[in-house]
């Protein structure tokens, strides 16, 4: 098992930046692929991106793809997404989220086997 805790949410202005990191105890973080997940207010929950087991292979949704950057520090236990170009529609509930199974890291993230609680992101005008 692996427990997983973010942090780096807050408030900033269109075209701003953010980090985002999620800490993870419990097993050794290169048995999971790791990636992140968010929820907007009154809409279904959505992939956002996700990186494999040593972070040889990322992957992105279409709408983050250029502004978004997923990595990982298996020694810190450690994944982070560097969120630049900010814009109000990436306002939401950011999800930390691991799984040993890459194609679990999809969709609205239903396979998906463990979760952190979440950290807001909200962006203004």
């Amino acid at each position: 098992q692996v427990q997983l805790v973010e942090s780096g949410g807050g408030l900033v202005q269109a075209g701003g930046s953010l980090r985002l990191s999620c800490a993870a105890s419990g097993r050794t973080l290169s048995t999971y692929v790791m990636g992140w997940f968010r929820q907007a207010p009154g809409k279904e929950r959505e992939f956002v991106s996700a990186i494999s087991w040593v972070g040889r292979t990322t992957i992105y949704t279409d709408s983050v793809k250029g502004r978004f950057t997923i990595t990982r520090d298996n020694a810190k236990n450690t994944i982070y997404l560097q969120m630049n170009s900010l814009k109000p529609e990436d306002t939401a509930v950011y999800y930390c989220a691991a799984d040993t199974i890459w194609s679990d890291l999809s969709d609205q993230g239903e396979r998906v086997d463990y979760w952190g609680r979440g950290t807001q992101v909200t962006v203004s005008l």
